[in-house]
């Protein structure tokens, strides 16, 4: 069997550049359009942005940790690099879609593989009404935001909010408060994959809230949906030994 096409990316770092270096002078390689396999050389921020750049490609993306955490990347070894993609094992993520209504009627749509979030801009906290497929299940929430977090993303600022880790396949969401003010008991929420979250800022004008869907964010949104987007996917491998379905168990245990 032929070696698979591999093409290199690489984040800004010196450590990043220095790997893509090392590895185009030992590997053949082409560009991302012509790979079968794309391997990206950074932390788990270069990770997402690949997923989003190269999104429409439909190729799997291998990464590798040149970072700082990175949860998402594979260890960092240059040698034996094409066994290593031969027996690796894939998990096809769904992004979430987020369509955001701003302040004048500007619609803002986007994806996001870990989570989508909402924020208070000012030091007044925010107030915010959340539905769960049509049915009103927080008439105000007050607090410093709300966030929806993949399976994928629950150990990145879901886990940072205190909300659940979620297994891989589990099938569900987690719905998660930001320095929740009141209800003062309410810890969050597990939903279902197939649910549609609608998000009302009350009184935007006196208390604005932004929104981000990963890395991309907007500014004084009034009315935000999110849903999974089963219609997109990315294919992400990892070392059978060491697999992101293992990753995020092993999260549950770390003190």
């Amino acid at each position: 069997m032929s070696d698979p096409k591999i093409a290199f990316v690489a984040g800004k770092s010196d450590s990043a550049q220095d790997a893509m270096s090392r590895l185009c002078g030992k590997y053949d390689h082409v560009r991302p359009d012509k790979a079968d396999v794309i391997v990206a050389l950074g932390g788990d921020g270069f990770m997402l942005r690949t997923l989003h750049k190269y999104l429409h490609l439909n190729k799997p993306v291998f990464g590798m940790n040149r970072g700082s955490v990175g949860f998402l990347m594979n260890e960092y070894r240059e040698n034996d690099l094409m066994g290593r993609i031969r027996r690796m094992e894939a998990f096809e993520l769904h992004p979430l879609r987020m369509e955001a209504v701003c302040k004048g009627g500007k619609v803002k749509e986007a994806i996001a593989f870990n989570e989508v979030s909402l924020f208070r801009e000012t030091g007044q906290a925010a107030h915010i009404r959340v539905s769960v497929d049509g049915v009103v299940r927080l008439d105000e929430m007050v607090c410093d935001g709300l966030l929806i977090s993949t399976p994928a993303g629950s150990t990145a600022y879901n886990m940072s909010a205190y909300g659940p880790i979620l297994p891989l396949g589990a099938g569900v969401l987690a719905l998660t408060a930001i320095s929740a003010y009141r209800p003062r008991r309410w810890r969050g929420a597990i939903l279902p994959q197939s649910a549609t979250v609608d998000f009302e800022i009350l009184s935007e004008d006196k208390r604005p809230v932004g929104a981000s869907a990963d890395f991309n964010e907007f500014r004084d949104v009034v009315k935000v949906k999110v849903y999974e987007d089963r219609s997109h996917f990315s294919n992400v491998l990892y070392d059978p030994e060491h697999n992101l379905e293992e990753r995020i168990l092993q999260e549950q245990f770390i003190g």
